[in-house]
């Protein structure tokens, strides 16, 4: 793994964040998406046969780092490429990948990702949404809950995790299902949020869902295989919402402590504000190498290595976008308030990358008993 990003890697940011500036905080999010689509953007990681860049995760999330430092985020690109599009070129069978993988990679179809439950949460393993056997045709009938999905109305199809009856011991494994938007018995409502966001959240209920037997992904048997595949690349691209975000927040306080002067000179020009910016540039680059090197993981097919690493990514960047945005929201004052400088939103917003996709308390009890050998608590 180079310390040092490549050439190609170089351009790609440059010409990311040209994108970016062109359609700035105010970006109307479809036509940003129709645009990233057609440049190759969004499918940077899947592969080339399918219409994608044929790269990985360290692509993919440069792209959405870059957005986000811009102020033109992508939340989608966790869920749609890097998580359903991982998924499905990995594991799906070859109608699958022809089906949904150049549409996901040139952005004209999108792929919803459906696992947290009202009654489970971060545990996984006390998923309730389960899939039978119709014993006559052989069809699939799904039915559970699902909370927090994000952009499902936008959506072609909702990627699902539920659990079938392992026939040998009668224990639920967990499997992966395509589920179309319009599919019978498959209900949506939104969620009434404080989060000020483009894509919306859901609670979702499947009420016997009949699928064809070729909506189940990969292997029945190797459902936790498939499902971790996607959750570290969620946590990597995470972090790069993460470090996008705080990068767009510094920049702006950067921006008003060069110009704003009160006494004799810039306010910058202060130990008192100076510093805390400078400490959140550290803390935003630190979580950076942390992100790259979990992508180099992931790329390289590491995935309990990568593992590790995405965890202490996406923790790593969620501290340090909550704090780039609060001391650029300080930096500001009452300006830090207004809807003119645009950091307000971000307050909450910064929140959700301590929260999801897995909390900064979980990672901890990961590293704590996976890395360190403590026991567990839970």
């Amino acid at each position: 793994m180079a310390l040092v990003e490549s050439e190609e890697h170089k351009a790609l940011r440059a010409s990311v964040a040209a994108l970016g500036k062109r359609h700035g905080r105010t970006y109307d999010r479809e036509q940003l998406w129709s645009e990233a689509g057609k440049l190759g953007y969004l499918g940077v990681n899947l592969p080339e046969e399918y219409g994608g860049g044929g790269g990985g995760i360290a692509e993919l999330s440069i792209v959405l780092e870059e957005l986000g430092a811009a102020g033109s985020p992508l939340l989608m690109m966790i869920v749609s490429p890097a998580i359903c599009g991982t998924v499905i070129s990995r594991f799906g069978t070859d109608t699958q990948k022809q089906k949904w993988l150049p549409g996901l990679a040139d952005g004209t179809r999108t792929m919803a990702f459906g696992i947290t439950e009202p009654d489970a949460g971060s545990n996984s393993h006390r998923i309730t949404t389960t899939a039978r056997r119709d014993p006559d045709k052989g069809d699939w009938l799904l039915t559970g809950r699902k909370v927090f999905i994000s952009g499902v109305d936008i959506a072609d199809a909702t990627l699902i995790v539920g659990r079938t009856e392992d026939a040998r011991t009668g224990n639920l494994k967990p499997c992966l299902f395509i589920v179309p938007r319009d599919a019978e018995g498959f209900e949506r409502r939104a969620i009434d949020m404080e989060l000020s966001a483009v894509e919306k959240q859901f609670e979702l209920t499947l009420d016997d869902v009949r699928l064809p037997p070729d909506a189940l992904v990969g292997d029945e048997d190797a459902g936790l295989l498939q499902l971790f595949a996607g959750l570290n690349p969620e946590r990597i691209m995470t972090a790069a919402f993460a470090i996008g975000m705080g990068r767009y927040a510094l920049a702006r306080a950067v921006e008003y402590a060069r110009d704003r002067q009160v006494w004799k000179t810039p306010i910058g020009a202060h130990q008192a504000i100076a510093h805390p910016l400078a400490q959140a540039h550290i803390d935003l680059e630190l979580a950076r190498l942390m992100m790259q090197k979990a992508a180099h993981l992931y790329d390289a097919g590491d995935d309990i290595g990568a593992g590790e690493a995405a965890n202490m990514a996406k923790y790593a960047a969620g501290e340090a976008c909550v704090r780039a945005v609060d001391q650029s929201v300080h930096t500001l004052g009452g300006n830090g308030l207004t809807r003119e400088f645009g950091l307000a939103s971000l307050i909450t917003a910064s929140r959700v990358a301590r929260i999801a996709p897995v909390s900064r308390e979980m990672i901890l009890n990961y590293v704590s008993h996976q890395t360190l050998g403590l026991p567990k608590s839970y």
